[in-house]
């Protein structure tokens, strides 16, 4: 029996995306018979998340020093004391590269590790005078002395070699639980539903967001973009909803405001225009023209979380960079029409016919990760984020249909966790000794 250990950054929803996916790949695990336990730091939202690890044991430290590094002497302790086989590292930058690469040599223990899109280049470039000196200091040993590299796709795994990095590549992306899952009960989406009725006005279709508000995101771009397409439509409302990080969220509202966009945020007051109210009376009683077109939603998880994908009628993901983006996944999972850039590493997508293609001007690209900086939208033919839009807009429900229908099949195909958690066995088996060269090693 393989005996593995995960280390992790944060084993609760601070994790953002890494959260759900380390978490179901350790599960899948789990589920062939692997001895496992999952390491992390301790957060605020440690005691609530805990128990969505369940049946993998899970050990939280509290960190000394800054919290983004995560040092604890009793992390590297509880390694020790554990003694797996084989070790996992998901994400960079951290002290469980430390921790990893000091237990690992010291029993010439084999580890491999999963960058999560941080080796692409927006996000090596991002606080790179930091990472520089992470760099130095201990993630180049510990890069350098993997086993094996998980790339999620092949163009993380392009950028891992242009940094020179020479040790094998894996590439298995992360996984999807299928719809049957992840739908909520009838009885649950309808209460849910009554919740949004009066936040998006009736018969408006709403575009979803999910995710952390960050500057990679390109939700300034998406805003700009909104400000100009959405004058032509007012069947449409852009619903925001995610955890914010270092004040993005607020920098967003300010441009909203700069722009004319009315909107309004529902989780901490309501807001039309230059009017608040908490009353859901005062909303139905306006005519949809006067409501707001964008939705600030707060974070949501767990069932409400479901509630977003479900009951919204398209996703969009205009980011920067991405290692392969759980919520899009999610979102064919539920059936929806996509629209994202090329840098969300998916191109699966727009061979499958599952969504819609926006890109980004390289001037965007540059200036992408400067908090708050507005940048223009790409002015290629039927690619801006604004003809996107407009896309979006003049699709017909049975088009939208079709390509939600894609992605889910798409997602079945290729990315069910059961399919994950085959082809990580065989890539911890054959680091082990066991087994022929498995499938996902490529060479680049």
């Amino acid at each position: 029996m393989i005996r593995c250990a995960n280390l992790t950054g944060s084993i609760s929803r601070n994790a953002g995306g890494l959260f759900e996916s380390v978490r179901r790949l350790v599960q899948t695990m789990w589920d062939t018979g692997m001895e496992l336990c999952v390491f992390g730091s301790e957060d605020e939202h440690t005691s609530a998340d805990y128990g969505a690890w369940a049946p993998v044991p899970v050990k939280a430290f509290r960190s000394l020093g800054p919290r983004q590094f995560g040092y604890s002497p009793r992390f590297r302790e509880a390694l020790f004391e554990f003694s797996p086989d084989l070790v996992h590292t998901h994400g960079l930058w951290h002290f469980s590269s430390v921790a990893t690469n000091q237990y690992c040599r010291s029993l010439d223990i084999p580890y491999v590790i999963s960058a999560h899109g941080m080796l692409d280049l927006w996000a090596v470039r991002h606080s790179r005078w930091k990472k520089a000196i992470a760099h130095f200091f201990y993630e180049s040993a510990h890069l350098r002395g993997a086993g094996c590299l998980r790339a999620l796709c092949e163009a993380e795994a392009h950028a891992i070699r242009q940094l020179g990095l020479k040790n094998p590549i894996a590439i298995i992306p992360n996984g999807i639980d299928l719809p049957e899952a992840t739908r909520l009960k009838p009885e649950d989406r309808s209460q849910r539903m009554e919740d949004w009725k009066w936040k998006m006005g009736d018969g408006r279709k709403i575009l979803l967001y999910l995710g952390r508000i960050h500057p990679k995101k390109g939700l300034v771009n998406l805003l700009r973009a909104w400000a100009v397409a959405n004058r032509q439509s007012t069947e449409w409302v852009l619903a925001i909803a995610g955890w914010d990080q270092d004040g993005h969220e607020a920098e967003l509202k300010r441009l909203a405001t700069e722009l004319g966009v009315k909107w309004m945020d529902v989780h901490s007051q309501v807001k039309v225009g230059n009017r608040t109210s908490d009353n859901p009376a005062f909303k139905s009683q306006l005519p949809t023209s006067k409501l707001p077109s964008l939705i600030f939603l707060g974070p949501r998880f767990g069932e409400d979380k479901a509630a977003c994908y479900q009951n919204c009628d398209a996703f969009i993901l205009p980011s920067f960079s991405e290692g392969l983006p759980m919520v899009v996944l999610e979102a064919w999972a539920h059936s929806k029409t996509v629209l994202m850039t090329p840098e969300c590493n998916l191109p699966e997508g727009f061979t499958a016919n599952a969504a819609l293609r926006i890109e980004l001007s390289e001037e965007a690209k540059e200036q992408g990760g400067k908090a708050g900086r507005a940048t223009p939208c790409a002015r290629s033919p039927g690619h801006s984020l604004e003809s996107g839009l407009q896309d979006l807009f003049a699709m017909s429900n049975t088009q939208r249909l079709v390509l939600g229908a894609n992605g889910l099949a798409l997602v079945r195909a290729k990315f069910a966790w059961p399919v994950i958690g085959q082809e990580m066995a065989q890539l911890y088996e054959w680091m082990l000794g066991g087994g022929s060269k498995p499938a996902c090693i490529r060479d680049f």
